[in-house]
């Protein structure tokens, strides 16, 4: 059997560096065989500078939009931003489906190997099918006028069909419906979704601006200015008194993996809130999209407050309408920015093994361990992408 052997000046394993004597040896279809000293290695041994690491997990991402690279201008605001999504988004197939496949390029280049990936259309499915990355496909569902909540999970469920399909083609079973936000999505259409999260990876745009809190507490603030330009009847909202989180989080409990996504304005009676009511089940991660949180509000995620409550913390990218890049390693740059006091050690775990755990894809993703097919990953300290080694 033939075996590739790697050594670098770190090797990091999904957790933490380890010592840079030892070596990586994987099986040419890129196995995890061991992790052994160099003296126990032999010969044939692939000397590289800088790190070598897992491959990174894109635990968020809108590949359907990546036709929209460049379209909406930076530092609109969220609802300008949506309003803008809504009514620019629909452009050639042709266009759309070449966009989404360079973008998948692009996350191959860049060392990714697993995308969360939120699906509206079918759009991404004639590449998905190439199976080039794994996906989680995340059946997004919206609508909040109560009276189309009926067709709206319906188109769902259709969807959720499709891309099952898919996954039967694949041997794999990564999908679930899932709600779009808590701003869009009536109790009615709740009622309907909600017994498609048990068991299954969830997620939810979570507290990305910090008026979604407003309108759940007051039921005042710009999401009211938004359902006035999408002409949208919001006379059936009650304010909960309580922060957007507060209101919604109960109804996922019953999934596998709670998955939040952006979570700029999440505060510390929130963290507590979710916790209290995850289970030894339910599993629940942050997901941190910092570039898209710049491109959309000039805003930066409370990362030291997850820290402080050791939250799981997970990475994504967003979408091209949204980011400059589907590069989870320009995600850490930004972090490192930021928040120079965070090793990277630990934001790589972020990025790995994290990453994999909640997409439920950790038997074979996310860490060098011995059967599984992480993809192996070479880049220098200052996370200038050097090659994908496997």
């Amino acid at each position: 059997m033939t075996f590739r052997k790697f050594q670098a000046e770190k090797i990091f394993d999904g957790r933490k560096f380890i010592d840079q004597q030892q070596v990586l040896i994987t099986k040419e279809d890129g196995t995890i065989e061991a992790i052994v000293s160099a003296s126990e290695a032999g010969d044939d041994i692939q000397k590289l500078d800088g790190i070598i690491s897992p491959g990174f997990i894109n635990c968020h991402c809108h590949l359907e939009l990546s036709h929209m690279k460049g379209i909406i201008p930076e530092k609109t605001g969220l609802v300008d931003f949506v309003w803008k999504i809504v009514t620019e988004r629909h452009h050639p197939e042709e266009e759309i489906l070449r966009a989404i496949s360079d973008a998948e390029d692009e996350m191959l280049q860049n060392g990714i190997v697993a995308v969360g990936d939120i699906c509206n259309n079918a759009l991404t499915i004639p590449q998905k099918q190439k199976a080039r990355l794994a996906y989680y496909n995340f059946i997004e569902s919206s609508g909040w006028l109560p009276s189309i909540a009926e067709s709206r999970f319906e188109r769902a469920k259709t969807l959720l069909e499709q891309y099952e399909t898919v996954n039967r083609q694949l041997s794999t079973v990564n999908c679930s419906i899932v709600p779009h936000a808590p701003y869009s999505v009536s109790e009615n259409l709740w009622q309907t979704i909600q017994p498609y999260f048990e068991g299954k990876v969830v997620s939810i745009h979570n507290q990305e601006t910090a008026f979604e809190d407003e309108f759940f507490v007051q039921g005042t603030g710009d999401f009211n200015r938004m359902y006035e330009l999408m002409k949208i009847d919001n006379s059936h909202h009650q304010p909960t008194k309580r922060s957007s989180l507060q209101s919604y989080f109960e109804k996922l409990t019953e999934a596998k993996n709670i998955l939040l996504v952006h979570d700029t304005f999440t505060k510390q009676a929130d963290i507590d809130f979710a916790r209290q009511l995850s289970t030894v089940n339910c599993q629940l991660f942050f997901c941190l999209c910092i570039n898209a949180n710049q491109y959309i509000e000039d805003a930066l995620p409370p990362i030291e407050l997850f820290r402080k409550n050791d939250c799981n913390i997970v990475l994504g990218t967003d979408s091209l309408a949204s980011n400059w890049s589907l590069n989870i390693a320009d995600e850490i740059k930004t972090i490192r920015k930021y928040f120079p006091d965070i090793e990277l050690e630990e934001i790589l775990s972020w990025a790995t093994l994290n990453g994999a755990k909640a997409l439920d894809m950790n038997r074979t993703l996310g860490s060098l361990e011995k059967g599984k097919t992480p993809g192996v990953v070479h880049f220098d300290e200052n996370l200038s992408f050097s090659e994908r080694l496997i």
